[in-house]
């Protein structure tokens, strides 16, 4: 069993919105404080896409097909995983957290866990595959615990 001792971070993420954690207290009366959350604006697909996607020539004569066009909004998805990544290893590397639950949804763990630098991931005690970014914290608090006495 891990657990949620006293300065544990928990972050937890979805691919728009980062919620930091502290555990003011201890595992048996877990306490997290919210002391800072991260968003970022990220409209559907069609409002950042600029044109039409494309059409190419299929060799028959007038055949036409249409081409795939970027999807800006799964990419910035992304970025925001490598975005948190960075700021996760500026605070590991200034020394502000020893251990770090994370808590995101599969995909999100995925590609954070992918992104994070060695110094961060060394101080990973726990991973839950859950979305909690629109839980209130006293429900958060209370899955963690569950997720960590059952791990």
């Amino acid at each position: 069993m891990t657990e949620l001792k006293q300065d544990t971070w928990v972050v937890v993420t979805d691919s728009e919105k980062a919620l930091f954690l502290r555990n003011l207290t201890d595992h048996e009366n877990p306490n997290l404080d919210l002391f800072d959350a991260e968003a970022q604006e990220n409209p559907s697909d069609r409002e950042q896409g600029a044109n039409r996607p494309g059409r190419m020539n299929d060799g028959g004569m007038g055949q036409r097909s249409a081409l795939d066009d970027t999807d800006w909004h799964e990419l910035q998805k992304e970025r925001f995983a490598a975005d948190l990544a960075e700021k996760l290893y500026a605070e590991a590397h200034r020394g502000a957290f020893e251990r770090l639950v994370l808590v995101a949804a599969p995909k999100v763990l995925g590609d954070l866990r992918a992104a994070l630098h060695k110094e961060v991931a060394d101080k990973i005690v726990a991973e839950i595959p859950k979305t909690l970014t629109n839980h209130p914290i006293a429900k958060i608090e209370a899955l963690v615990k569950k997720e960590l006495e059952a791990a």
